[in-house]
């Protein structure tokens, strides 16, 4: 089948990558000329496991291929996928900026009939805008469908995701429809749901709220285990076990970021305000993520005595998570900013994310390594859970610091090791009488 993908991104880089890999021709658009420059010369614009060689050898294949002639690449295709950047605004809506402008060019292109994929994460709705849309500006009297088609990969781990989804939901007009999209996905052999247009849009919010009331609830359970002395990593397998509950989701620390659960939060709440519902519940999930790492900054300024004037601060991990360079909505980045206006120095490291996040603060220390970033440091935190700070000699650690302060904000430690060797350790929902011996 011949597929056009609109945006490359994330979301529309590894889907264009994984169908092409399927067996299909696939032409990603997108109207930045330097970002589709290095695709074609094999540069990867993001840093996603195993993505670099799947869009190598399906370009050297000749079924996957870059460009910016949108009207061309919508000429040629059957079906045609929406994979546009869809950022919160100010008030929390998503702005549809981009998938408004990728409707009105594939109106213009419009030649014969074709398949129109919404797989950008939109509100309700959409499907009937974009239809609106490419009615009002085709320029042939041409037939269409759109189609809704969410995504649920996971960056880190997208390729995996695309290739084995839990389920791959298609929300189509009518079973005609449906079946076209199914036949593109029947190579993966996973579950299909076919529903309506709205209910396939609001499936995508649904899971994404719903994982992160799970995160912001595991966050609260873990506020009250400090309080009361009990360890919330033996209360999350205790609850996790249950197979209604399950341990997906639920490892206190931070609170969640990245480019989709705090966008898509604020979104089904406005959603849910202009149709005339209060969405109590997930309002409070968004405010108990917001509040989590202030907490923590508290505990640290504590801990120094006060303030951070003057002190010098050591960060491991900059991305919002392991295996991705994503700093959308990163928790790292309002913990530097923080430490900056309080006089603090910074000094961090990262696998991946330092170029992207040098772009966000130039005027921090970047070390080549994580036991340069403890150097001579007044406290050291962990940010973000990447396997190799499991892995590090601690001991090296203690002997470089300042002071052998170690604030642990993804729970990574064994507390009573830590103790051992020598740090004052603090992490989140596991209280200090658990690991002091009273």
């Amino acid at each position: 089948m011949n597929i056009c993908v609109i945006g490359t991104g994330y979301v529309g880089l590894v889907t264009g990558s994984v169908f092409s890999d399927l067996g299909n021709e696939v032409i990603c658009v997108d109207k930045d000329p330097a970002k589709i420059e290095m695709l074609q010369n094999g540069i990867m614009p993001i840093y996603e496991p195993g993505l670099e060689e799947m869009v190598r050898r399906n370009v050297e294949d000749n079924r996957l291929f870059f460009t910016t002639d949108l009207h061309h690449a919508v000429e040629r295709s059957d079906v045609v996928f929406i994979c546009v950047g869809t950022p919160p605004l100010e008030n929390g809506d998503p702005d549809m900026t981009y998938v408004q402008e990728a409707a009105k060019s594939i109106a213009a292109a419009l030649n014969r009939y074709k398949v129109i994929v919404n797989k950008s994460t939109v509100p309700v709705g959409t499907g009937d805008m974009v239809r609106r849309i490419i009615e009002e500006n085709r320029r042939r009297d041409v037939d269409f469908d759109v189609v809704s088609n969410p995504e649920f990969l996971r960056e880190g781990s997208a390729i995996k995701d695309t290739l084995e989804p839990d389920r791959i939901v298609i929300g189509a007009p009518n079973q005609v429809v449906a079946m076209k999209i199914l036949e593109l996905y029947a190579p993966l052999e996973r579950p299909m749901l076919i529903t309506d247009v709205a209910s396939a849009e609001m499936i995508k919010y649904a899971s994404n709220a719903f994982l992160a009331t799970k995160i912001s609830f595991i966050n609260s359970i873990a506020n009250i285990c400090e309080c009361v002395g009990a360890d919330v990593i033996q209360v999350m397998k205790g609850m996790g076990y249950d197979h209604r509950i399950g341990p997906a989701f639920l490892n206190a620390g931070l609170g969640y970021g990245g480019s989709c659960f705090p966008k898509d939060s604020s979104a089904l709440v406005r959603t849910a305000e202009k149709h005339g519902y209060d969405f109590k519940l997930l309002r409070a999930v968004i405010d108990v993520n917001k509040e989590q790492p202030q907490r923590f900054l508290s505990r640290l300024r504590e801990a120094l005595g006060g303030s951070f004037q003057g002190k010098t601060i050591g960060i491991l991990g900059l991305a919002f998570k392991p295996n991705t360079d994503d700093m959308r909505d990163a928790k790292s980045v309002e913990i530097i900013a923080t430490l900056l206006a309080e006089g603090a120095t910074v000094k961090a490291y990262d696998p991946i994310a330092i170029e992207v996040c040098r772009r966000i603060f130039p005027q921090i220390c970047y070390t080549r390594n994580a036991y340069e970033a403890a150097e001579e440091a007044d406290a050291l935190m962990i940010v973000t859970e990447w396997n190799e700070f499991k892995q590090l000699n601690m001991e090296r650690i203690k002997a470089s610091m300042q002071n052998p302060l170690l604030f642990d904000g993804r729970n990574i430690y064994d507390p009573v090791r830590m103790r051992r060797l020598g740090f004052e350790y603090h992490c989140i929902g596991r209280p200090a009488s658990l690991f002091n011996g009273k």
